[in-house]
């Protein structure tokens, strides 16, 4: 589908989505962030739902000002995935050993590691810029910085919530390992501590929405925030890579017959801002719950626990800011999935995969998403479709 526009304050809102289908109160937040004075542009993506401050599903362009909120408290957080030389013939019937050893290596939930992962043992890890990017932390926010030994330690851990690592196989029966989390719990901090910041400026007081609440260039509260923004963004990439690492290792070492290679990963953040160029301006650019999807660049969408993923290639549409979905996007809340839904339904709906099938993860059940299939028809002029994949084996936090 090509996008529906709606009349906003400011800008108008450009909707890869059936109005119809969205909530009222993700509609009245969509209407508020086309109220802000800095704003440029709104590019709103088939999977957005209701978040706080700004929808997940969103992408916003501003000049001269950024709104933490319209970044999300994960900052960073995202997907890789990378398809290796095994075949679903080479896995075995019973993947339980493969999933236990997969949660094993890396930490889950609240877990961290004993101790902070050392990259030089990883194999294939590029260790450069690690002291550096250490010795920057020494720069982010006073009020979070107390917390660098958790820091090091959930470094390489997956964290809980719709994070995952998962073994997929592709309609060719190429294996394909994919994982998606994000900062942990530093970037949730300093998330939070410059959201704080950002709401007591005077400058934010008369805003339709106190969570909507921006830093402007050229003063010291936005230069402190991208310091700290940019520092998690690169937490969360190389999160993702030291458990990719991890977990090629686990491979490694389960099909040591097979001799797995793996070709080069594709890493796509979906919650994270970007400087960006349209129309002659530079642009502040903040992808909410979406990917970057510039002409042939490759993103991750996923579905749900139980509906498989698909592997993208960017069409580079400017009236979406070069966006696309970041995945289903939930079509009801964590609680409601609880109400609705048993653990007899969670079984049913992720047959065929080895993974949790008790009530600690009913609300990431697939009944809880919206059919990914719909939300890939929807934005056909955003993205190409380069493979499909369905999970196996899904680890959850």
């Amino acid at each position: 589908m090509s996008y529906v526009e709606m009349p906003g304050a400011k800008v108008p809102i450009r909707m890869w989505a059936d109005p119809a289908t969205i909530e009222g109160s993700a509609l009245q937040q969509l209407q508020n962030v086309a109220t802000l004075p800095w704003i440029k542009g709104l590019a709103v993506m088939p999977d957005v739902h209701y978040g706080k401050g700004a929808t997940v599903g969103s992408v916003i362009a501003m000049h001269g000002a950024v709104c933490p909120a319209a970044v999300g408290v994960d900052i960073g957080c995202g997907m890789s995935a990378v398809r290796t030389s095994l075949t679903a013939n080479d896995l075995p019937g019973d993947l339980s050993r493969l999933r236990s050893k997969i949660e094993q290596a890396i930490p889950v939930g609240r877990g961290m590691h004993d101790s902070p992962v050392d990259p030089g043992r990883l194999h294939g890890f590029g260790t450069s810029g690690w002291d550096g990017f250490w010795g920057r932390f020494d720069g982010v926010a006073e009020a979070v910085k107390f917390r660098e030994e958790r820091a090091t330690k959930q470094m390489g851990t997956l964290g809980s919530g719709n994070h995952f690592v998962e073994v997929c196989t592709d309609t060719t029966g190429s294996v394909w390992l994919m994982l998606h989390s994000g900062s942990r719990n530093i970037g949730k901090e300093l998330a939070e501590f410059h959201i704080g910041v950002a709401q007591k400026l005077p400058h934010n007081q008369g805003l339709v929405d106190r969570d909507l609440a921006v830093f402007v260039a050229d003063t010291p509260q936005m230069a402190a925030y991208r310091n700290d923004l940019f520092w998690a963004q690169e937490y969360a990439k190389y999160n993702r890579t030291i458990m990719m690492a991890l977990l090629k290792d686990v491979i490694r070492r389960e099909f040591k017959k097979a001799k797995p290679t793996f070709e080069p990963e594709i890493s796509a953040h979906h919650n994270y801002v970007a400087e960006e160029r349209y129309d002659g301006m530079d642009l502040l650019v903040t992808r909410k719950g979406a990917i970057r999807a510039g002409s042939g660049e490759y993103g991750i969408i996923p579905g749900s626990m139980g509906t498989g993923s698909y592997i993208v290639k960017g069409l580079g549409n400017e009236k979406a800011f070069n966006s696309a979905s970041h995945g289903a996007g939930r079509r009801m809340s964590r609680n409601a999935a609880k109400r609705r839904y048993t653990t007899k339904d969670l079984e049913e709906q992720t047959q065929g995969v080895e993974c949790r099938k008790d009530s600690g993860v009913v609300d990431e059940i697939p009944g809880a998403y919206k059919p990914i299939e719909q939300v890939i028809d929807q934005q056909r002029d955003l993205v190409e479709v380069v493979a499909k994949l369905k999970q196996v084996v899904c680890v959850k936090g």
